[in-house]
């Protein structure tokens, strides 16, 4: 019974060691003498660094903001214009490259993209901001340059700024939620497909692997360059040139990469589609990285999606072939349009800047095979 009634005095308590890749090496000596850091709102960036950081932002005006950035209360307060619905999105991921200011572009863009796709235009964004662990001058900084690159594209898109919500965490990340305004009967959803409508793909395939390359120290600095050129692109021209020319349905390409949301499309709109892995507008780099066996790691999970292709024995040893499967950050539109105006929107689209715009596929009736996608290439046959 001694062990239980005379117990060892206790060591004082370590703090928990830092990952070294979470921060550089002055940083983690800054905070070094941190025992712990908190969870909750104790995890929350400081009142003062958070006015600093944002203090020379300058949100777009609006008259439909009642209570905004600069005005704080315990919620932006925004106003409906009369006739219109409410669009709502939200997109949050981390950072991939160390520039704070592009990140905050392509961020800003990527959540933007739902609304331009629906043929709403924006009218508010909240931001989700997770900040590397670090001393206050580190930290201030890396707000203002990731809102500042944000903010440049939410302006550029009417998008006012409103507020949002800022925390510590282990890596730098940056979401938004959107809000957009549309008449009822303008909105554009996937579901809209007919047969006989041709499919356009307004960017170029192959962010996932040529970033997953990077983190490898594989990729070419010019195959990022081309990469970043296209995710900080916004796709609101894009949107309103495809419906200019009478878009019938319409989606942005992300995370589910090409394949993903072209299944979302032929199963709203009961319709089956053709691709044509030739044609398909392929990122600088990608082809390279994908033959070296350098994918996204949620290929995985996208690759689950081939059972809706219909040829798949005939075309998974095209080249082209993983990277309908590639994750795409800030992607491009994929829209279907009646054929007589596929042809002049591609050549719209392009007059706009969008260099890499193809025409991908066409639209069929939906036929007996239970798989909507088939792949076709000239190389196979």
């Amino acid at each position: 019974m001694q062990k239980f009634s005379q117990l060892p005095k206790m060591l004082p308590e370590q703090a928990a060691p830092l990952n070294a890749g979470l921060a550089d090496p002055a940083t983690l000596k800054d905070i070094s003498a941190v025992a712990m850091r908190c969870g909750g709102c104790g995890a929350k960036v400081g009142a003062n660094v958070l006015s600093r950081a944002l203090s020379d932002l300058k949100p777009i005006d609006n008259k439909d903001v009642l209570v905004g950035l600069h005005a704080p209360d315990d919620a932006a307060v925004v106003q409906i214009p009369k006739g219109k619905v409410m669009v709502h999105t939200v997109d949050y991921f981390r950072s991939f490259i160390d520039d704070a200011y592009v990140f905050g572009q392509v961020a800003a863009n990527h959540a933007l993209s739902d609304i331009f796709a629906m043929g709403a235009e924006a009218q508010t964004a909240l931001a989700i901001v997770t900040v590397p662990y670090g001393i206050e001058s580190k930290v201030e900084t890396t707000l203002r340059e990731m809102m500042s690159g944000a903010l440049d594209v939410l302006n550029e898109a009417g998008a006012t700024l409103v507020g949002g919500h800022t925390s510590e965490g282990p890596e730098l990340a940056l979401g938004f939620s959107v809000n957009g305004l549309a008449d009822r009967d303008a909105i554009i959803h996937k579901g809209g497909m007919k047969a006989g409508d041709l499919l356009i793909l307004t960017k170029a395939l192959g962010t996932g692997t040529l970033f997953a390359a990077d983190m490898q120290y594989k990729a070419k600095g010019r195959w990022i360059e081309g990469a970043l050129k296209s995710m900080v692109q916004s796709n609101r021209l894009a949107a309103e040139c495809v419906f200019k020319f009478g878009a019938t349905a319409c989606t942005d390409v992300t995370g589910f990469g090409l394949l993903g949301h072209a299944v979302e499309m032929t199963k709203a709109s009961e319709a089956d589609v053709e691709i044509d892995l030739d044609a398909l507008p392929i990122l600088d780099g990608a082809e390279e990285t994908v033959r070296l066996g350098i994918l996204s790691s949620l290929q995985p999970a996208n690759v689950r999606l081939r059972r809706g292709i219909s040829n798949l024995d005939h075309m998974k040893d095209h080249p082209r072939y993983p990277l309908i499967f590639d994750p795409q950050t800030s992607g491009g539109l994929l829209a279907s349009l009646p054929a007589d105006q596929a042809q002049a929107c591609l050549a719209a689209l392009q007059k706009l800047g969008y260099e890499d715009t193809a025409i991908i596929g066409r639209v069929s009736a939906k036929g007996e095979d239970l798989e909507p996608v088939t792949l076709i290439s000239s190389q196979q046959n």
